[in-house]
C-alpha cells in the first residue's frame, strides 16, 4: 500500500485525481493490517511530512499519520519511540544541508496519540531536556514559536525545577536576538505573532511557577544593561515585561536601583534600551515600568543618569506620538520625562522644532486618540512655558501651533510641576510610605492617595466611621449581586481588620469613579458623595436587596416593617424627606410636594441677612458638648404657620412665625431656653467644659450651622420675575415658599455651599467664612397625627398629640474639611468619631447598653483626624478651631447621627437588637481569607524590609524639614493643610508632598 501511495503522490496526475486515489488508500488504512505494512506506511508518511517539497505532499503525510495514530495505536506507539525522537531532534531528518524545518511540528502531531501510552513519560522527559538544549542554540523566531506552541499544547514537556528557571532565562536570551527578516507588512505581522507566542509561553510558566519570575527579570536586565554586545538587543524583549505582575514592580525597581554592583554605565544603557521599547506595538504596561525605573533612580538621586538618558532619548519618544498604536505609552513616558526635568530648559527646547509639525499631523488625523493627545500635549507645553519663561522668540511658533487648544489653569500647572520633579521626593513615597511606616497608634487605617484622590479618601473614612452604616455593609451576605456595594464591603473590611498602616482604594475608585471626573484632577467631595450614594441606592433598588435585618425585630408592626423593608440601605441610613409648600398670597391656597433627600445643601445667607432674627417654622437649636436628658414632661409641638391648629381649613390664616432659636451649652437636665440673639453662656467659672463652651459658640458676627439651616427652612417670597403660577387663580401671583422636613434621616449629611461662581473672573470662588459647628443639633421634623400619638405612647419624644413639629436630636460624627481657595485645587481631610447608642470606651459597663443621653459627656468620644495615609488622635477643639488657625481650611461636609428616642426610634431599636443578637459583623469566608492572606503577606514584607532597611532608607530624602512635616500632626502645623501652592502649602518640604 505504501508503494501505491508513493506512486500516486509522485505521479503527474492533476491534484483532484490524486486526491481521490489518496482518499481510497486512507480509507483502506482504517482496516486491520499487519505490523510490517503499518511501519512502511508510517515511514512514508513521515518522509512526506518532513521532506515534502510541496504543501500538498506534507498535507497527505499529515493525514496518513493521523489515521494510523488513531486506528493503529500500538504500531504508532512502537514507531514513535524515544530513540527515533532523539534522532530527529539531534540529527534532524533529510539529506545533509537540507534538514527539515518541520521536526517540531511532526513531534507535536505525534504526541497527541501517545499521551496515554506507557512510553509517554519517557518521551516527556526526553523533550524536557531537548527543548532546553534547543533554546540554548538560539533558534530563529519561527522555531522558537514552534517550541512555544508545542509546550503550550503539552505543558508536560516544559522543563521543571532548576531547569525551568534556566529555560526561561535562555528563552529570554533568544527573544533578545530576534530580528524581523523583512520590512514587509505580512512579514512584520508574522514576526509579531511569533514573538507573542514565545512571550506567552513565559507568561504561562510564570503563572504556575512565580519563583521563576525574578530570575527571569534578572536575566532580562543583564541583557539590556550589557555594554559588551556589539548589536543592541531586540525590542521584542518588551513583550516579556508586559506579563510581569505589576505588584512586583516596587520590589524589582527597588532592588535594581539599590544594587551597588550595577554601574552607572550599565544602568544608563538599560534604561536607554527600555525607553526604546515604547516603539514595540504589542507592549502593555511598558510605560509604567519605564516611569517606575526613572522614579526609582530619582529616589536614589542618580540624577546624572536621568539627565543623560532624558537628553538622548526624549526626541525619539516624542516621535512615537505620530503612531496611534504606541501613542498612549509614549505620551506617558514623555510627560514624566518633561515634568521631572525641571532644573533646566534643555530637554524641552530639544522638542521645540518638532512640536508644530506633530500638532499639525495630529490635527489632520482627526481621531479620538489624536484629539486626546493634542489636549494632553498642550497641557504639557503650557507647564513648560510656565516653568521656563523668557524665550519668546523660541516659543512663538509653538504657541501659534497650540493656540486653539485648551489652556490649563495655574493651579493645575503648579500641581503637575510639584508632583513630578525629581527633587520633590513625592513619587517614590507612594510605594515606600505604607511599608516603612508603622500602623497608626490610633488603630485606624489610612487610605493611599492615588493622585488627587483625597476627596474620595475623606468621604470613605467618614462613611466608615458611621458605625451603623459600616455594620450594615459588613453584614452583607455573600453573592448579594451588588458589585459596588460588595467592593465597599471589602474596603470597609480591610479598613477594619488589615494590619497595614494604609491600604490602596484603587479597586473601589475605579468602580465608583463618576464618568465625568478627570483622572488625576482634584474633584468636589460632595459631588462624589452624591454620586456614590445614588449609585449604591440604584444598585439595590433594582432588586438586589441586602439589608433584611429589620425583619428579625419583633418590635415592628407589620406596617412599619413593610415601610422599612421597602427601603434600600442608603434610604434607611441617609434618606430623609422634605415637604415643599407654596402658598398663594392672593387666595391663600397651599400646594405641596414631598421629596426624598440624602443630604441638605446649605447656602450662605447674604451678608446683610441676620438669620437669627429671621423667622422659621421651628427653631433649629445648637447644643453644647454635653448630652441633654429629655425633660420628664414632653413639650408641646410647635405648629407650622401653614398648618391649621384645629380643623384643616384652606383659608385659615397662618400662625405667627416663631423666632429662630439657638441654644448654647447647658448643664445636664437644664431646660433649653429660646433666644433671638446670642447663644446662652454658662458661667466660665463653673468648669472647663463651660469655658470651652463659651469659646466654641459662634460670635455675633460669624455664622453657625443652625443659622444656615434656619436660612434653608425660612420662607422665601416669590415675586417679580419669580412669581408663582397659582392653579386656583389661574395666573401668576406673589407667593411664599417654605421647606419642611417630614422625615429625619438616620445620618444627616449637610453640605455647606462654599463654592460660588464669580461672573467677573468666570471661576468658582470659595466662601471662606468661618462657620461654628455645634456638636449636638436639634432639627425640626413635621410629624403626622398618628405618628405623634405612637411616639407619645412610647414616651420617647418631646411630642404631644396633634399635628405639628417635634425636635430631633443629632450628634456630630464627621467633618470633611476643604483646604484651599478653589474647588479645582486644594486638599481634603476629615475629622471623625464613632457615635453609638452605648457608653464609650472608658466608662464602666454593666453588661447592658446605656442610652447616649445618660448625662454622658460628649468629649469622652475620641475624635480622629484622617489625612490620606496619616491617621492621628484629635479633639472637638481641633475641629472647632481649624479655620481660626488656617483660614483656608473650612468645614465643607458634615455628618450627624440621629439620637435614639426620636422619630426613627424603631430603626434604632431594630439596629440595637441586631447588634445584641449578632455582635460584631461576621465576614464571609472569602473576605476573611483575603484579609488573612494579605496580613500574612504584610508580615512577610515587614520581615524582608527589616533585613534590607539600610539599603532603601538611604534612598529617602534627608531634609530635616521633610521629616519634621512628616512627623508633626496637622493640628500643630503653622501652615495650611493644602496640597497645592494655591491651597496655602509651602515648598517641596511641606506636608502636601505626601498626599499627592
Amino acid at each position: 500500500m505504501d508503494k501505491i501511495l508513493e506512486a500516486v503522490v509522485m505521479s503527474s496526475y492533476p491534484n483532484n485525481v490524486k486526491q481521490g486515489l489518496v482518499r481510497r488508500v486512507i480509507e483502506a488504512a482504517k482496516q486491520p493490517m499487519d505490523s510490517e505494512q503499518c511501519w512502511s506506511m508510517l515511514e512514508l508518511s513521515t518522509k512526506l511530512y518532513l521532506t515534502g517539497d510541496t504543501k500538498y505532499k506534507r498535507e497527505i503525510g499529515k493525514e496518513v499519520l493521523e489515521v494510523y495514530g488513531h486506528y493503529h495505536p500500538e504500531e504508532f506507539e512502537e514507531f514513535f519511540n524515544v530513540r527515533f525522537l532523539l534522532s530527529l531532534l539531534q540529527e534532524g531528518y533529510g539529506p545533509l544541508g537540507k534538514r527539515s524545518h518541520y521536526v517540531l511540528d511532526y513531534i507535536q502531531l505525534g504526541l497527541q496519540f501517545i499521551l496515554e501510552s506507557p512510553s509517554a513519560n519517557s518521551i516527556f522527559s526526553l523533550l524536557r531536556i531537548e527543548v532546553l538544549r534547543k533554546v540554548c542554540e538560539r533558534p530563529s523566531p519561527k522555531q522558537c514559536a514552534k517550541i512555544s506552541k508545542l509546550l503550550t499544547q503539552h505543558p508536560q514537556c516544559i522543563p521543571t525545577g532548576k531547569h525551568q528557571v534556566l529555560f526561561c532565562q535562555q528563552l529570554i536570551r533568544c527573544i533578545g536576538q530576534f530580528q524581523c527578516a523583512s520590512e514587509g507588512e505580512e512579514d512584520i505581522m508574522e514576526f509579531l505573532e511569533q514573538v507573542n507566542k514565545v512571550s506567552g509561553l513565559l507568561q504561562r510558566i510564570w503563572r504556575t511557577q512565580t519563583s521563576a519570575i525574578l530570575p527571569s527579570l534578572k536575566e532580562l536586565f543583564t541583557i539590556i544593561s550589557s555594554t559588551e554586545e556589539q548589536e543592541a538587543p531586540s525590542n521584542a524583549l518588551a513583550s516579556v515585561v508586559q506579563f510581569v505582575p505589576l505588584e512586583l514592580m516596587d520590589g524589582v525597581i527597588r532592588n535594581i536601583t539599590n544594587d551597588d554592583s550595577i554601574t552607572d554605565v550599565q544602568m544608563m544603557t538599560a534604561i536607554g534600551r527600555m525607553i526604546d521599547w515604547v516603539s514595540w506595538p504589542l507592549g502593555k504596561n511598558i510605560d509604567k515600568w519605564i516611569i517606575a525605573l526613572l522614579k526609582g533612580l530619582a529616589a536614589v538621586k542618580k540624577f546624572s543618569i536621568l539627565i543623560e538618558v532624558t537628553l538622548s532619548k526624549i526626541e525619539k519618544v516624542f516621535s512615537k506620538l505620530l503612531y496611534p498604536i504606541v501613542r498612549e505609552g509614549a505620551l506617558s513616558v514623555l510627560q514624566y520625562m518633561l515634568l521631572s526635568f525641571q532644573h533646566s530648559h534643555e530637554a524641552f527646547h530639544l522638542l521645540l522644532p518638532h512640536i508644530p509639525r506633530l500638532v499639525a499631523s495630529l490635527k489632520k488625523e482627526d481621531s479620538n486618540s489624536a484629539t486626546s493627545t493634542l489636549e494632553q500635549l498642550a497641557e504639557l507645553i503650557h507647564c513648560m512655558f510656565f516653568r521656563f519663561s523668557g524665550f519668546p522668540d523660541l516659543y512663538e511658533p509653538v504657541l501659534e501651533a497650540v493656540k486653539a487648544l485648551p489652556i490649563p489653569n495655574e493651579d493645575r500647572i503648579k500641581h503637575l510641576l510639584g508632583q513630578n520633579a525629581w527633587t520633590s521626593q513625592k513619587n517614590e513615597l507612594a510605594c515606600f510610605y505604607p511599608r516603612l511606616a508603622s500602623k497608626s497608634e490610633t488603630g485606624k487605617i489610612g487610605l493611599i492617595n492615588l493622585g488627587n484622590t483625597c476627596y474620595m479618601n475623606s468621604i470613605i473614612q467618614s462613611l466608615f466611621m458611621a458605625s451603623d452604616f459600616r455594620h450594615s455593609v459588613l453584614n452583607l451576605t455573600e453573592g448579594n449581586s451588588q458589585p459596588l456595594m460588595t467592593k465597599l464591603q471589602w474596603l470597609f473590611a480591610f479598613l477594619e481588620h488589615s494590619q497595614r498602616p494604609a491600604i490602596s482604594p484603587e479597586s473601589f475608585l475605579s468602580a465608583s469613579w463618576p464618568p465625568w471626573f478627570t483622572p488625576g484632577a482634584q474633584q468636589d467631595c460632595s459631588e462624589y458623595l452624591k454620586y456614590l450614594l445614588d449609585r449604591l441606592h440604584e444598585e439595590e433598588k433594582t432588586g438586589k436587596r441586602i439589608y433584611q435585618k429589620l425583619k428579625e425585630s419583633s418590635l415592628m408592626s407589620p406596617a412599619v416593617e413593610h415601610h422599612y423593608l421597602n427601603k434600600t440601605l442608603i434610604e434607611k441610613m441617609f434618606g430623609g424627606k422634605m415637604m415643599t409648600k407654596i402658598r398663594c398670597l392672593k387666595c391663600l391656597n397651599v400646594s405641596s410636594r414631598e421629596e426624598a433627600f440624602t443630604d441638605l445643601s446649605l447656602a450662605f445667607p447674604p451678608p446683610d441677612r441676620h438669620v437669627r432674627g429671621s423667622t422659621s417654622v421651628l427653631p433649629v437649636e445648637e447644643i453644647g458638648p454635653q448630652f441633654i436628658e429629655p425633660p420628664e414632661n414632653p413639650s408641646q409641638l410647635t405648629g407650622s404657620p401653614w398648618i391649621p391648629r384645629k380643623a384643616p381649613m384652606a383659608r385659615d390664616p397662618a400662625a405667627p412665625p416663631m423666632p429662630v432659636e439657638t441654644l448654647g451649652f447647658q448643664e445636664p437636665g437644664e431646660a433649653a431656653n429660646p433666644l433671638s440673639g446670642d447663644a446662652i453662656r454658662v458661667d466660665a467659672a463653673k468648669d472647663s467644659l463651660s469655658a470651652f463652651a463659651e469659646q466654641a459658640c459662634a460670635p455675633k458676627d460669624s455664622r453657625s450651622v443652625p443659622d444656615l439651616i434656619n436660612y434653608f427652612l425660612s420662607p422665601e417670597r416669590l415675586t417679580a420675575e419669580n412669581k408663582y403660577h397659582c392653579e386656583k387663580c389661574a395666573s401668576l401671583q406673589d407667593a411664599e415658599k417654605v421647606a419642611e422636613l417630614t422625615e429625619g434621616p438616620h445620618y444627616l449629611i449637610l453640605t455647606l455651599l462654599r463654592f460660588s461662581f464669580d461672573p467677573r473672573t468666570m471661576k468658582r470662588k470659595k466662601i471662606l467664612d468661618n462657620v461654628s459647628i455645634p456638636v449636638v443639633l436639634k432639627l425640626p421634623i413635621l410629624v403626622a397625627p398618628e405618628e405623634t400619638e405612637e411616639v407619645c405612647r412610647r414616651g420617647k419624644d418631646r411630642a404631644a398629640p396633634g399635628s405639628g413639629f417635634m425636635s430631633v436630636m443629632y450628634d456630630l460624627c464627621s467633618v470633611v474639611v476643604h483646604s484651599g481657595i478653589s474647588s479645582e485645587s486644594g486638599h481634603y481631610y476629615c475629622y471623625s468619631r464613632e457615635c453609638t447608642d452605648t457608653v464609650p470606651h472608658g466608662q464602666p459597663r454593666d453588661g447592658a447598653p446605656k442610652p447616649a443621653s445618660d448625662k454622658q459627656l460628649d468629649f469622652e468620644i475620641q475624635w480622629y483626624l484622617f489625612n490620606d495615609t496619616r491617621v492621628s488622635f484629635s479633639s472637638f477643639e481641633s475641629v472647632s478651631n481649624v479655620t481660626s488657625f488656617f483660614p483656608k481650611d473650612t468645614a465643607y461636609v458634615l455628618f450627624y447621627r440621629q439620637r435614639p428616642g426620636r422619630q426613627s426610634c424603631l430603626l434604632h431599636e431594630a439596629l440595637a437588637e441586631v447588634g445584641r443578637l449578632h455582635g460584631e459583623p461576621s465576614l464571609h469566608k472569602d473576605l476573611m481569607e483575603a484579609i488573612s492572606k494579605d496580613n500574612i503577606l504584610y508580615l512577610q514584607e515587614q520581615e524582608k524590609e527589616a533585613r534590607n532597611r539600610a539599603a532603601y532608607i538611604s534612598a529617602l530624602p534627608k531634609s530635616p524639614l521633610w521629616w519634621k512635616d512628616f512627623d508633626r500632626d496637622k493640628d500643630d502645623d503653622n501652615s495650611s493643610g493644602g496640597c497645592s501652592p494655591a491651597a496655602g502649602g509651602g515648598g517641596s518640604g511641606s506636608f502636601h508632598g505626601l498626599v499627592f
